[in-house]
C-alpha cells in the first residue's frame, strides 16, 4: 500500500477521535452537517461557475458518510456526468483531500481499482474550521482541471459562511 493510502487510512480511522472529544465524556459525539439549501447552494454554484466557461457539467454534493445529498445535471451534460462526479465527492470524501492530489495513486492496487473511487480531479472536501462537512464532485469539463476548479467556486461561498459561523 502505498505511504499516500496509509496515511488516508490513518486518518479515517483518527477522525471519529477528534470528532468531538467535548462530548466524548457524555458518550455522545456531535456532528454538524450541511443542510439540504446549503448542499443545493454549492451544486448550483458550480454549475454556475462552469457554465461561465460554457461547460454542461454534472455535480454531486454528499455528506461527510460520501451519500448523496444533492445532485444537479446541466441541460445538455451527458448522463454518465453524475457518475462520475458521485464517485469524484465520494473520493474526496473519504481522503480528506482533493482528488487531483491523489491521482498518482491509480497504479495502487488497493486504491486505484476500487470501483466507487475515482482518482481524477474534479472532487473537492467541503472543510471549514478544523471540520470536514462532505466534498462536492464535478464531471464534464474537457479537463478535470476545470472540473475542479467548478467544484471549488461552488464550495467557496459556503466555506467562506461556515469559517465566518465558526
Amino acid at each position: 500500500m502505498s505511504r499516500l493510502a496509509c496515511l488516508g487510512f490513518g486518518l479515517l480511522l483518527l477522525a471519529p477521535l477528534h470528532a468531538g472529544a467535548e462530548d466524548a465524556a457524555a458518550g455522545s459525539v456531535s456532528v454538524r452537517r450541511l443542510t439540504m439549501e446549503t448542499a443545493l447552494a454549492i451544486a448550483k454554484g458550480a454549475v454556475e461557475a462552469c457554465r461561465k466557461r460554457g461547460v454542461q457539467i454534472g455535480v454531486t454534493v454528499v455528506d461527510r458518510n460520501g451519500t448523496v445529498q444533492a445532485q444537479l445535471r446541466d441541460t445538455v451534460a451527458p448522463p454518465i456526468t453524475l457518475v462520475f462526479s458521485t464517485r469524484k465527492a465520494y473520493t474526496a470524501i473519504n481522503f480528506g483531500v482533493l482528488t487531483s492530489q491523489l491521482v498518482d495513486t491509480r497504479t495502487d492496487p488497493a486504491i486505484g481499482r476500487a470501483p466507487e473511487l475515482l482518482l481524477l480531479a474534479g472532487g473537492v472536501p467541503i472543510q471549514a474550521g478544523g471540520r470536514t462537512y462532505g466534498a462536492v464532485g464535478v464531471s464534464g469539463a474537457s479537463s478535470s482541471e476545470t472540473d475542479e476548479e467548478c467544484a471549488q467556486a461552488g464550495a467557496r461561498p459556503v466555506v467562506e459562511d461556515l469559517e465566518m459561523g465558526e
